[in-house]
């Protein structure tokens, strides 16, 4: 398997403009709050997006970790995200900020992050709507819209891979409504969040998915109470009824012959 670090190495540099600076702040915030419930030992994010910090400072987690492609600077460390450097169920908490977008070989990626999750462990993933405004200046630019973007993935396509992998979705939020321009750029906009995800969520720039790992089901054995009838030389074993039954017919017939 060709390893998914030389194709989503390059960080974007674009985040540093004024527009990918607002997009940063709103993702920020919308972030901030999903991890409200997120406790545990261990929290990764998996690929840089906007500060080299990452995310990691809003954890709530005891322990919290960035891991980086190789060449990236700033994570805590580097390594190849389908590879990823971790026992399998270690892992409380996994944040993908845009890093399915960024690679070429997302299935991969989602399975190593499967892995390394404890059961009931939490998925957060941050991705572009492909049909969303920002969606639609990447068709009419050809794909070079947002830049270095590998790839849109829609909510659908997700949701279907992780049922795959038997993890369930527990939440789903769209965000960010500014249009896909630089000189529409500016600070992030409480109020305009608030009046574009009622009144018209489908044309967000980005969604904020949350999943669970599915915790194996055990299916307890139950005793068996009843005992067959054994066969002995081809005549089944009397019961305990059957052994009342003719001591019933023996005295029945002492008396008809008395």
């Amino acid at each position: 398997m060709q390893g998914t670090n030389e194709h989503s190495g390059a960080y974007p540099d674009w985040l540093n403009s004024p527009i990918g600076v607002a997009l940063c702040d709103s993702e920020r915030q919308v972030m901030s709050a999903a991890l409200e419930g997120v406790f545990g030992e261990h929290l990764l994010q998996i690929g840089r997006w906007g500060d080299a910090a990452g995310f990691v400072d809003l954890a709530r987690t005891q322990h919290a970790a960035t891991v980086y492609a190789q060449g990236v600077h700033g994570g805590t460390l580097c390594a190849d995200f389908a590879r990823l450097p971790f026992d399998s169920d270690s892992v409380d908490a996994v944040i993908l900020p845009h890093t399915l977008d960024l690679t070429d070989s997302p299935h991969d990626v989602l399975r190593e992050v499967h892995r390394v999750l404890r059961s009931d462990g939490r998925l957060l993933m941050l991705g572009f709507k492909p049909f969303g405004l920002w969606g639609m200046r990447r068709l009419w630019s050809r794909g070079k819209f947002p830049p270095q973007v590998q790839q849109t993935l829609g909510e659908r396509t997700l949701r279907d891979w992780l049922r795959l992998l038997n993890m369930r979705i527990d939440q789903h939020q769209r965000f960010f409504f500014r249009l896909p321009f630089a000189r529409m750029a500016g600070t992030y906009d409480a109020q305009l969040e608030h009046a574009g995800q009622r009144w018209f969520p489908e044309l967000a720039a980005c969604y904020l998915l949350q999943a669970r790992k599915r915790v194996a089901a055990i299916t307890p054995i139950m005793p068996r109470w009843r005992r067959r009838a054994r066969v002995v030389g081809g005549v089944t074993e009397p019961s305990l009824r059957n052994v009342v039954e003719l001591f019933d017919r023996s005295d029945s017939d002492d008396d008809n012959r008395g």
